[in-house]
């Protein structure tokens, strides 16, 4: 009865409803139990029962922290090792969070090594007396995904989904290929609590809209998961902080994502632009195109403007994800429409390739205020003036269709996956308030064409 409950959920059936199909087809019982596999260490939970009995594309189970995750998704990747030519691979963000005590491969290592599988070291892989191999990877920067390109694979895991971007997982699915005529099932499976820099992209993928597009959803709870200590646990969550608490404890998707230096309520909207501001434009480059296979750094113009009397207005924020050429325009039209009223600094980036940066931007901006200026420091301490005025609500943002992706990017902050529009915000902020020379933003000498 307990893996009908599981089934139940997944499906958006009743109990009920399964339990009486089954004894009215008896042969639908054996799509109720999972392949099993003789290198499991222990019967799988009811929750963990249902996942392993699922045979769609993908599939996620994600919630509560101590909900048997890994578990799952190593038991998963075991269930075909005795078929010759299986190949799986579990990956994690990093290698060290690979080789974490208990973390994937401790926990693969305790389960295979009495057993007949073979370890190699060099591959990271468990190989069997099939054949059949069971890899770990990782994908520390973007671009690591290629180095999978030539691989293929049936069983395709992702530990802690949130930690990954969307184009690394969504690329991986070209991998997940097998010969013609073997009988093994294409799975992809991943596993997470809610959270980290992906919490957004997961939650729509799956918890939102998984349903409708096939992807089965099953939520882990702390009390599923029998083999642990709950109640101690459940006392180390508690001392976390709040937001926190209820994403690992209580499994919560749809808590509010908020970093430690921006609050949402903090910014009145205004309609328009009031007149008379001392306007600054403050320019964070980046020069990568986003494509289905990368999701880069934004380039992030924010104009900011001071009223003189202590209150400050965001009004306007220009961004893209595109190549050098494009950038170039963007920056050049932004100052166009600013008008030449508009002082406009640019981050120069450290190094020859940095000072050649903005002798560019010079030449293009020839006829408006532009200088460009060395940042010190990490990116919370540039933000935390601007992040003081905002919560005395001296910061106000001007109408207009980038409010809603400012306000998301700045109340993640510094947990979101993006901080360009941060980084830009600061910038104009700092030469708003800065004399000529401080200690932390240094000015560049103006470049001679």
């Amino acid at each position: 009865m307990a893996a009908l409950t599981q089934v139940a959920e997944t499906s958006g059936r009743s109990s009920e409803y399964w339990s009486k199909l089954v004894q009215s087809k008896p042969e639908l019982k054996a799509h109720l139990t999972p392949r099993h596999s003789e290198y499991w260490p222990h019967t799988p939970t009811p929750k963990q029962h249902a996942f392993l009995c699922l045979n769609c594309r993908e599939a996620f189970y994600g919630g509560a922290a101590g909900g048997g995750k890994s578990d799952a998704l190593l038991m998963a990747a075991l269930q075909y090792v005795d078929v010759p030519g299986y190949a799986a691979i579990i990956f994690r963000r990093t290698y060290a969070d690979l080789v974490l005590p208990e973390a994937l491969m401790d926990r693969a290592q305790e389960w295979l090594q009495p057993t007949d599988a073979r370890w190699n070291d060099k591959a990271k892989s468990w190989v069997f007396p099939s054949g059949a191999t069971l890899t770990f990877g990782y994908l520390d920067a973007e671009k690591d995904k290629f180095r999978y390109q030539s691989a293929a694979f049936q069983y395709i895991a992702f530990d802690e989904l949130t930690q990954f971007s969307e184009t690394q997982y969504r690329y991986l699915f070209s991998r997940r290929r097998r010969l013609k005529g073997v009988d093994i099932p294409m799975r992809t499976r991943s596993a997470s609590n809610p959270g980290d820099q992906g919490h957004e992209w997961v939650k729509q993928r799956f918890v939102v809209g998984g349903r409708a597009e096939g992807r089965v959803f099953i939520r882990a709870m702390l009390d599923d998961n029998p083999y642990l200590d709950t109640a101690e646990y459940s006392k180390t969550l508690d001392e976390l902080d709040p937001v926190t608490r209820q994403r690992l404890k209580d499994g919560d998707w749809d808590v509010a994502l908020e970093g430690n230096l921006f609050k949402q309520h903090w910014f009145e909207i205004v309609p328009e632009q009031p007149t008379g501001l001392r306007l600054v434009r403050y320019w964070d480059l980046a020069s990568t195109k986003k494509t289905a296979d990368n999701d880069p750094d934004w380039t992030a113009g924010a104009k900011l403007g001071h009223n003189g009397k202590g209150i400050y207005y965001v009004c306007d924020v220009r961004r893209e994800q595109e190549d050098p050429g494009a950038v170039e325009a963007l920056v050049r039209q932004t100052a166009e429409i600013d008008g030449p009223g508009v002082a406009i600094w640019m981050e120069q980036e450290p190094g020859s390739s940095g000072k050649n940066t903005i002798a560019t931007y010079a030449r293009l901006l020839a006829g408006y205020n532009f200088r460009g200026v060395r940042s010190t420091g990490s990116k919370v301490e540039r933000a935390n003036p601007f992040s003081a005025q905002a919560k005395a609500e001296n910061v106000k943002l001007v109408q207009g269709p980038w409010i809603g992706e400012y306000l998301d990017e700045l109340c993640a902050f510094p947990e979101g996956g993006h901080d360009d529009q941060v980084d830009a915000s600061s910038g104009a902020f700092g030469r708003l308030v800065s004399a000529p020379q401080t200690a932390t933003i240094q000015l560049v000498d103006p470049v001679r064409i």
